[in-house]
């Protein structure tokens, strides 16, 4: 199922229509379009387009054996986010991932993040 393609980047319409499918599951278009019509005024023509753009770009796949296509990210939601965060390694931080993490740490960060980091370090260090 997965088509990781790493040169291909979502854009934040297709993202958004990605988190729904992720949070969902395989759905069609009207269902993708009731879950984000709830939060942005979204018509359903622009759903479909967006998602037929998603597919030309390996970003979902689509069961076309009903009458109502149905459509399913192509890539889990864990490998989207790291081909992500590598990308923005590589152009924001000049290949620095220790740069990213002191930078998205600063004043905001709260104390109970700071707790789950230093666990997840911990635990990375045994």
């Amino acid at each position: 199922m997965a088509q990781e393609n790493p040169t291909v980047k979502p854009t934040q319409a297709e993202l958004t229509l990605l988190n729904v499918l992720w949070k969902m599951g395989p759905a069609t278009v009207r269902q993708v379009h009731e879950v984000v019509s709830q939060t942005q005024k979204t018509g359903y023509t622009t759903v479909l387009k967006i998602l037929q753009i998603m597919h030309d770009k390996s970003l979902v796949i689509r069961d076309e054996s009903n009458r109502a296509h149905v459509y399913a990210a192509a890539n889990s939601q864990t490998q989207t986010q790291s081909s992500l965060i590598k990308d923005l390694i590589s152009k924001a931080f000049g290949g620095s991932t220790s740069k990213l993490v002191m930078r998205a740490i600063d004043d905001s960060t709260s104390e109970q993040e700071i707790n789950d980091i230093r666990q997840l370090l911990n635990s990375l260090e045994k």
